[in-house]
């Protein structure tokens, strides 16, 4: 049936409070309660136009098969990620400081973006403390951990698993290798050469200071890297694709969500066998993922009808061509949640024509997929609201004295001026 455009509009708001309401009403936006009557208010007078209009099934199929599997991973990469604890204050040079980048870089792929910059960017903070100049070294770890590096496996950011959701392969998103070693040589190289130039503007006394105050590096709940390595193989092997009884339109509910109650398994083995004090040091709170977990009831929800309004009216758009899912995917997450905007494009893309002889994956043109998932993942770096982890890691900053720049001034001083062009580049040579 024909979508109305007055019902698109909850989805609409539903993403310009996300964008807005941390800039004009921080306060009462920071309660998580607040944020859950957002997301029933919008939410509700859809599901009801739905089910008078016959599409209950619909909104049915999108809360229970999209939304409670990316909420159960999302939490399962939080707890587990949330019981590995790094301490130390090794010597803050270029080099180690790029190490740390780089390792953070590799991690985000496989244990999220998320969950990688929670668990480095108190030890960048701590062996950076003694050093004068370090708020660029919390931008390029934003660019770098928080967005950059999650591109490679559906565990990396969550557009990628609601792209993994709607038919992509776990391995094919190895495919953007080219892209993100690419985009993270070029970012790691930059941040080197300026972190020296920094390096050498330090005062002498802090350059001693640093030399002179060391603490090894310690580990603690170790235990939870085996549990990490249990949801990457959850992930990748309890699906449709090796189980195909999961794939099966008659199959129990119970069978259909098996991998969620396997990754619920999980979760519950973390807590039980991570020490306290593990959790404890890295400042653990539910209250991050609670956050994830009621904004997006309401985004999928509203969303609903968006993504059957795109899919048929997709050739009206415009958007054909691979580098224009790019921009626009990448415009749009720059300043509203990538998730929901990666599955946006996705159907926008699902309702072109398939040019002869393309190869699909996921049901469009890999090629687009491919567009969309750079621009998703890439352009999240843009603002601080472009992906989760970023106010998070602005935040722990701002509460270890590093003097953050405020939300235009983390675009005119570093994402505009450093991240665009080497996304442009990117564009011309792979797409």
């Amino acid at each position: 049936m024909e979508i109305p455009v007055f019902i698109l509009l909850p989805f609409v708001a539903m993403l310009l409070c996300i964008a807005v309401a941390p800039l004009v009403v921080e306060h009462w936006w920071e309660r998580n309660s607040n944020k859950l009557i957002v997301s029933i208010v919008l939410a509700l007078p859809v599901a009801i136009w739905m089910i008078v209009n016959g599409l209950s099934g619909n909104l049915v199929h999108q809360m229970l098969y999209d939304y409670v599997p990316f909420i159960i991973l999302l939490m399962s990469l939080f707890v587990v990620t949330g019981g590995i604890n790094i301490k130390g204050n090794i010597e803050a040079t270029p080099k180690i400081n790029t190490t740390i980048l780089g390792f953070g870089y590799l991690l985000a792929s496989f244990m999220g973006t998320t969950g990688a910059a929670m668990l480095l960017i108190r030890p960048l903070i701590s062996t950076n403390q003694e050093r004068t100049y370090k708020v660029h070294t919390v931008l390029f770890f934003i660019a770098c951990v928080a967005n950059c590096g999650g591109v490679l496996t559906p565990l990396g950011d969550p557009p990628l698993f609601l792209l993994f959701q709607r038919g992509a392969d776990f391995t094919w998103f190895f495919r953007l290798v080219p892209e993100w070693a690419f985009v993270g040589v070029c970012l790691l190289v930059m941040y080197y050469f300026i972190d020296r130039y920094y390096y050498k503007k330090e005062p002498q006394e802090c350059i001693e200071c640093d030399k002179n105050n060391q603490d090894p590096l310690k580990f603690s709940g170790l235990i939870n890297i085996v549990w990490l390595l249990c949801v990457v193989l959850c992930v990748m092997f309890v699906n449709q694709t090796y189980i195909p009884v999961i794939g099966e339109h008659d199959s129990p509910v119970y069978i259909k969500l098996l991998r969620e109650i396997c990754l619920v398994a999980i979760i519950l083995l973390s807590l039980a066998t991570t020490k306290k004090q593990a959790r404890v040091d890295n400042k653990f709170s539910w209250t991050p993922i609670i956050e994830v977990a009621v904004l997006f009831v309401g985004i999928f929800a509203t969303m609903t009808p968006a993504l059957i309004f795109l899919q048929a009216n997709a050739s009206q758009l415009g958007i054909t061509a691979p580098w224009q899912f790019y921009y626009c995917t990448g415009a749009l997450s720059s300043f509203l949640d990538n998730a929901p905007t990666a599955v946006a494009f996705h159907s926008v893309a699902g309702g072109l024509p398939i040019p002869d002889g393309a190869s699909v994956v996921a049901g469009i043109p890999e090629i687009l997929l491919k567009a969309i998932s750079l621009g998703a993942v890439f352009f999240g770096a843009m603002t601080y609201i472009g992906n989760g982890p970023n106010f998070m890691v602005k935040a722990i900053a701002e509460e270890n004295g590093i003097s953050m720049p405020s939300f235009v001034g983390y675009m005119v001083k570093f994402s505009l001026i450093i991240l665009l062009p080497i996304y442009i580049i990117t564009q011309l040579i792979f797409l």
